[in-house]
């Protein structure tokens, strides 16, 4: 048995686990973002991520308190989550800002489409440029930090690759002139 044989399984294990801290590191930098600019903007938290529950599931936190931690818990969760599709798209073989852009597009055009279908925000064109940028802010923020962090804990795993690409090709020369 090889420990470094090449296997599908592996590889997209690996790139969603990877993909997961990326996610993770993400959600936290751009909650950091948000609370930043909320104070700066005196801007309310966003109750979108509680509409989009109450919408699909029916239910309805019971009082302010469980509010604020389904919201948190959703937020976290879905940020979270999204880092899998930055693992699927490294997979591809897309890295640096390529892979970010295509992170970033999917991630607010889901959100673009998903809030105003549960009348948790209004659609595009009906929102105020100040509204667009700071979503595109936030959004930018967490599909650079995932990029970021995907892309480094991936390094290791390229270079082990390349590396190990590079000696069995030196070892079929060697067996070749022996």
């Amino acid at each position: 048995m090889k420990l470094h044989e090449d296997n599908a399984l592996g590889a997209l294990g690996s790139a969603i686990g990877k993909g997961l801290l990326a996610g993770i590191a993400a959600t936290a930098v751009m909650t950091l973002s948000q609370l930043i600019e909320m104070k700066i903007t005196k801007r309310e938290p966003s109750d979108a991520t509680i509409k989009v529950a109450e919408d699909t599931t029916g239910a309805k936190p019971a009082t302010e308190d469980d509010k604020q931690k389904l919201s948190q818990e959703l937020h976290w969760s879905y940020g979270t989550a999204w880092g899998i599709a930055r693992g699927v798209i490294g997979l591809t073989g897309l890295k640096g800002l390529p892979a970010t852009l295509v992170h970033f597009a999917a991630v607010w055009g889901t959100a673009l489409i998903m809030l105003p279908k549960h009348n948790a925000a209004k659609p595009i064109n009906e929102q105020e440029p100040k509204e667009i940028a700071i979503d595109v802010l936030h959004h930018s923020i967490y599909a650079i930090t995932a990029g970021l962090v995907y892309d480094a804990l991936d390094a290791g795993g390229n270079h082990e690759r390349k590396l190990t690409g590079i000696v069995k090709s030196l070892k079929s020369l060697i067996k070749k002139y022996k």
